[in-house]
């Protein structure tokens, strides 16, 4: 069973899709594979400091702590590189 994250730009186009083979990069984690993508989205794509992210998720009900979620950006990063990596073009590429 596999799961993908779709990484979306500023105005909300799908710029790749983060990709898992196996549960196995989210396995051992306390919350879902969706709210660990979300909170190292919003870390790294608005440069939210981990406490901001804490408190946006415990507006949404979701409890974290800032240090869980600087422990997810540490360990998830390369992961949505590598997945944006994937969807770049070339100069002069066109996509129709």
């Amino acid at each position: 069973m596999g799961g993908a994250v779709a990484l979306l730009d500023r105005v909300g186009h799908e710029t790749g899709v983060m990709t898992s083979s196996s549960p196995s990069v989210f396995a051992g984690y306390r919350f879902p594979r969706e709210v660990i993508s979300l909170a190292v989205r919003w870390y790294l794509r608005y440069g939210l400091s981990y406490r901001d992210v804490e408190e946006l998720l415990a507006e949404r009900g979701v409890h974290v702590d800032h240090v869980t979620v600087h422990r997810w950006v540490q360990r998830f990063t390369l992961e949505f590189i590598e997945a944006a990596r994937t969807s770049r073009h070339c100069p002069g590429d066109l996509k129709l």
